[in-house]
């Protein structure tokens, strides 16, 4: 039955046609964007308290149990390449993390690119940041994001870090995007093999939200800034994703520098994995991630 709903998974995936919009440059952008989904689903708002608010140019969805005793918020980072999102899969994802453990999220729908850079991305990223810390100890913050928005958590922290602030508790990227270049020779081989992304598409979008910012520079690319002092992450990555190389190499360096880090690699699943929960491994992947989120409780 595993094997059945990993395929299905695949197949569908291939009909939505991403791999195609991820095969152009520039990356079908707005054909993309049909899948947004921006409002949190009747069914969310109604099983837990939800509230949207405004911070910057970034709409962030609250998503709290009605019974909630726990003083500790997600800070969920949505991915979608820095052009589009959130996809229904995160709001299906987040609910079922909600009612699991119990805690607080924060679903962070930031600015887009092309009509946004990544300095004003990152600015809002960071205002939203400074908005928890209103009411949070950075003990009571974790950090959650796939894909780009695993990109956008990760050089978060690198600034914390960098301008001398403590770290939030705890972070969680799915499959990040941590180096934008793409000069891992080892992509090329793998680009066949992903059903969802390709590298002339992502290398457009990194282009898209560049601004003239370097595609090398730890604001785009962490893998090439510190990762001394991180806190414990867990992060998922897969086999067929053009973002596996330099996710493993990232991993390796996270490791070096004393990063309490779990990595679950599996080599068969595909990018954002534990984001699909028809298939059982993502069922397994968000109780996990559920678990983890329940250890860092304070």
């Amino acid at each position: 039955m595993k094997a059945i709903l990993f395929h299905l998974t695949v197949l569908f995936i291939r009909l939505k046609g991403y791999k195609k919009m991820f095969s152009h440059d520039p990356m079908w952008y707005e054909k993309f964007r049909k899948d947004d989904v921006f409002e949190a689903p009747k069914k969310l708002r109604k099983a837990f308290q939800v509230r949207d608010f405004q911070i910057a140019e970034t709409k962030v969805t609250e998503v709290a149990p009605k019974d909630s005793t726990s003083d500790q918020v997600v800070l969920f980072v949505h991915g979608g390449a820095m052009i589009g999102g959130p996809g229904q899969h995160h709001w299906d994802s987040m609910q079922y993390m909600v009612k699991k453990t119990g805690v607080k999220f924060w679903l962070i729908n930031y600015p887009k690119a092309p009509e946004h850079k990544i300095t004003q991305i990152g600015q809002n990223i960071d205002a939203v940041y400074a908005e928890a810390r209103k009411t949070h100890e950075p003990s009571q913050i974790l950090l959650m994001g796939d894909s780009a928005g695993g990109n956008l958590i990760l050089t978060l922290t690198q600034r914390l870090i960098k301008n001398g602030e403590q770290p939030p508790k705890a972070l969680i990227p799915i499959t990040p995007a941590v180096d934008v270049t793409f000069t891992n020779e080892a992509i090329d081989l793998l680009d066949k093999r992903d059903p969802l992304l390709s590298k002339v598409g992502v290398l457009s979008t990194a282009n898209m939200s560049s601004g003239g910012v370097d595609l090398a520079d730890p604001m785009m690319s962490p893998i090439n800034g510190s990762f001394e002092k991180f806190p414990k992450t867990l992060m998922f990555i897969a086999g067929r994703d053009i973002l596996y190389p330099d996710a493993k190499v990232a991993a390796y360096e996270m490791k070096k520098a004393g990063v309490p880090i779990e990595v679950i690699d599996e080599t068969r699943m595909i990018h954002i994995w534990p984001l699909m929960p028809v298939m059982r491994e993502a069922k397994e992947a968000l109780n996990k991630i559920c678990d983890f989120i329940n250890q860092n409780k304070r």
